[in-house]
């Protein structure tokens, strides 16, 4: 599967973590779109991205949730848009701002991966080019699928040969006091594509 990557979660990492701007919608210039379907965990990953843990409870994104990572000299805008049916019809709207196309799963919940599918190629007709960073969320939780698995439900390989694709499998678990690999290394990897595409 050309432009696939696949990590594990072997160890731990401690790393300092980046400021934090939560609850500010910041539209002019490019960013990070960070999409899925309600309940994905797109909230807590978006935590633990700019904080490196989750130490309480997240509640869900009722309409729109932006936090700023500061990296050196780069500043990177993650926006996230709610999953809900009231606020997905708001998702294209942003694709022609964003540098990065985060779209999380809920890889315990097979029963919406058709939905997922759907949502996500109606998104990328809109942009043959925009990177593809898939997160197959919830790898922790019983009857989690593969990382493969996901790859064939959501029919990846028929996105595009120019985009860059990426699916990584990652969890996060409240009271966790030191980041996971798989969070770390999405999170690093978004980071990359965004300075890479400057």
């Amino acid at each position: 599967m050309p432009g696939f990557r696949e990590t594990a979660v072997v160890g731990l990492t401690v790393a300092k973590a980046p400021t934090v701007v939560t609850n500010e919608v910041k539209a002019p210039g490019k960013q990070v779109l960070v999409l899925g379907l309600e309940g994905a965990g797109k909230t807590s990953l978006l935590h633990c991205f700019a904080t490196g843990t989750l130490e309480q409870d997240v509640a869900p994104t009722q309409g729109f949730n932006a936090v700023s990572i500061n990296r050196e000299d780069l500043q990177i805008e993650f926006l996230e848009i709610g999953g809900t049916k009231n606020l997905q019809p708001y998702w294209k709207r942003y694709m022609g701002k964003a540098m990065v196309l985060v779209y999380v799963v809920d890889s315990s919940d097979a029963a919406l991966f058709p939905l997922a599918k759907k949502s996500l190629h109606a998104l990328l007709e809109t942009d043959f080019d925009l990177p593809l960073v898939v997160l197959a969320n919830k790898q922790d939780k019983q009857g989690a699928c593969s990382i493969t698995t996901l790859y064939e439900a959501l029919a990846l390989e028929e996105v595009g040969d120019r985009r860059k694709l990426f699916l990584i499998g990652t969890h996060v678990r409240k009271g966790d006091t030191e980041p996971n690999t798989a969070v770390q290394d999405a999170r690093d990897l978004i980071i990359q594509i965004v300075q890479d595409g400057r």
